[in-house]
């Protein structure tokens, strides 16, 4: 494994608790970060902690992640402890499941964006300010080859990885000189518990996309992730990354 720097660096990662978030937590802590995962779900917080705690210290915070308040609050409660927060990985996501735009159920449609969208706001919106006082950051934002193409019976989660791309853009642009990088990976599908919430047939299509035939595996998206974290990552921000084995033609 290559060795990135992140030594005593303070990360938030949401949506820490599994999958890909959990692999980013694993990756930083192996790197020197001190990390805190934000999640709503207590009970796999706890797991993750038992499992990650003998690597580095690590944090936990059940969060919800679409209030105003509670993320207030979590990162109140972040910066009270160490300080600071240099690096923020906007991870937390649900898929909402799968069917044609038209018959979606409205309230499916608003969670995903509220889940996928609107949340990342709100992390962005409390931890930057926390940010600026370092004149220090890095945020990255977990989009998806979904966000760049439109996935059939997919449009609520489509449409939110592509809102969460034009939000890293704007923000990378206000961030561009105040030492604070913004960037977002593209994956195609990783095989983590999100695939619980698709059918089988849209998984088949989204392996069918893939030139390499395989799904990516969430250490893969980790590495790019842990760079985009990094001080190596200096020149690059408001751009997105592709982590999609030959999927992505742009």
């Amino acid at each position: 494994m290559n060795q990135i720097d992140l030594k005593d660096r303070v990360a938030v990662i949401t949506g820490g608790a599994q999958g890909i978030g959990y692999a980013t937590a694993e990756r930083m802590l192996r790197s020197g970060a001190r990390v805190v995962l934000w999640d709503r779900d207590a009970a796999r917080l706890e797991s993750a902690r038992q499992g990650l705690a003998a690597i580095g210290p690590v944090g936990t915070a059940a969060v919800e992640l679409t209030h105003e308040i509670a993320v207030a609050d979590a990162t109140t409660a972040v910066v009270a402890r160490h300080g600071r927060i240099d690096i923020l990985v906007n991870n937390a996501g649900i898929t909402g499941g799968n069917g044609v735009t038209w018959e979606l159920d409205p309230a499916v449609w608003r969670d995903v964006i509220e889940v996928n969208l609107i949340a990342p706001y709100l992390t962005c919106r409390a931890v930057v300010p926390q940010m600026l006082k370092h004149g220090y950051g890095r945020i990255v934002n977990i989009a998806s080859v979904a966000g760049k193409e439109g996935n059939p019976n997919a449009s609520h989660y489509s449409a939110s990885k592509a809102g969460l791309i034009a939000l890293t853009k704007s923000l990378g642009k206000e961030l561009a000189t105040k030492g604070i990088l913004v960037n977002a990976v593209a994956p195609a599908a990783a095989r983590t518990a999100i695939f619980d919430q698709m059918l089988p047939q849209h998984i088949e299509y989204m392996l069918g996309k893939i030139p390499m035939g395989r799904f990516v595996e969430p250490a893969e998206i980790a590495a790019m992730v842990n760079w985009l974290a990094s001080e190596d990552c200096s020149f690059s921000t408001g751009s997105v990354f592709d982590l999609s084995g030959g999927r992505a033609t742009y």
